[in-house]
């Protein structure tokens, strides 16, 4: 089954390529893989490609920056479309898995304070209500603070200041001043007097 192209004409080429992600990356080159699967392109998935798919998974765990750097046109071009594909399942089941045992944890600790308040320590039952009024759903004790913010044109801010400095000038205006004192005697060589002289 052959795939019709539609060249798109006047798009301008980027010498720099723009920086994408793994994750965008990987599921891009994925759903290209599964258009080209539908027409006829064979994906076997080896052990090898699962090695490759599992390293980049995991590279990309530890420093997602990094990892989206190394992975370039060039380098995502020599992939396998079975190494894609596979990087892209274990990006997306990695993140989901994240985000489920995140929720299945909120779960468990809610039903925990559940059973807490059934506690015939009243102190036990006191704080597990606490903390269930905390939870961010309830939002019953949650501590809230508000911040003001005030907007000021360039000139407000401008002749504030000016009204500050005059306040500061006419302050140190108003102190009377002293004249300097005057002591006669006779001059003292400090660097003779501490023994400096001598070097």
């Amino acid at each position: 089954m052959t795939i019709q192209l539609t060249p798109e004409t006047g798009v301008p080429i980027n010498k720099r390529a723009p920086k994408i992600d793994l994750k965008t990356r990987a599921a891009a080159c994925a759903k290209t893989v599964a258009l080209l699967s539908d027409h006829g392109l064979e994906v076997e998935l080896t052990a090898e490609d699962k090695e490759v798919a599992a390293a980049l998974a995991v590279s990309y765990a530890q420093d997602p920056e990094k990892t989206s750097t190394a992975a370039n046109n060039q380098r995502a071009a020599q992939l396998t479309p079975a190494v894609l594909r596979e990087t892209n399942l274990i990006l997306t089941e990695w993140g989901k898995s994240v985000v489920d045992s995140a929720v299945t944890v909120r779960h468990l600790v809610t039903n925990k304070l559940i059973t807490e308040t059934e506690n015939p320590d009243p102190r036990v039952r006191l704080k597990a209500l606490e903390l269930l009024g905390k939870i961010s759903d309830v939002g019953l004790f949650a501590e809230k603070s508000e911040v003001t913010i005030t907007h000021q044109t360039t000139d407000d801010l401008k002749e504030k200041l000016r009204s500050k400095l005059q306040k500061l000038t006419r302050a140190h205006t108003q102190d009377p001043i002293e004249d300097a004192v005057v002591i006669d005697g006779e001059m003292v060589d400090v660097d003779k007097e501490l023994g400096f002289d001598d070097e």
